[in-house]
């Protein structure tokens, strides 16, 4: 997968403080930090026989929801990282928008997710790879960024993306190399 500038920050939307205060007032964890959390859910995913993809979703420095890509073993299209994940921070908020959310992803949105993540009104995204055959913020689009939209996100990219690449090189390679199934 090709990356971009390592920890790119496109500032699309107003950005607010870096470090959110939690509970007691603490700053939150840092990107790197909650991208490891992703990166969980990505292992997760390898785990189940899924494209090594995770998510989280992270509001007042505290995870309100994990999601791992479902795809296959759902056998729905739409169970990507990203969308399990806003479904479910959703739920646990009770509301159909994230305001002041962040999510972090291990490898950048597709098009479905981006649309996904603006209608949710996620705040900022923050993803480890680019995607070349289906990235819809920066590789092949700019969903989350067209001034066209009523809502833009902000977007860092690069945030361990080397664990990322590895998970996803790994899994395929090991696909390539296993005998085809009947």
């Amino acid at each position: 997968m090709s990356q971009g500038d390592p920890k790119k920050s496109h500032a699309r939307a107003p950005e607010g403080p870096r470090d959110e205060p939690v509970a007691g007032g603490a700053p939150a964890l840092d990107d790197a930090h909650w991208m490891g959390l992703a990166l969980e859910q990505a292992h997760l995913a390898r785990a189940a026989d899924e494209v090594p993809i995770g998510a989280v979703v992270v509001l007042g420095g505290q995870v309100i929801a994990r999601g791992y890509n479902q795809t296959r073993g759902g056998m729905d299209p739409t169970a990507h990282a990203e969308m399990v994940a806003i479904s479910a921070a959703a739920r646990t908020i009770q509301a159909n928008r994230l305001v002041g959310a962040t999510i972090f992803t291990t490898v950048e949105p597709c098009f479905m997710c981006a649309g996904a993540l603006l209608h949710a009104r996620i705040a900022r995204v923050v993803w480890g790879v680019r995607d070349p055959k289906f990235g819809g913020c920066a590789s092949l689009g700019q969903v989350l960024s067209d001034p066209r939209l009523n809502h833009r996100a902000q977007i860092t990219e690069g945030v361990r993306a080397d664990e990322a690449r590895a998970l996803l090189q790994t899994f395929f390679r090991e696909k390539r190399a296993a005998p085809p199934s009947a």
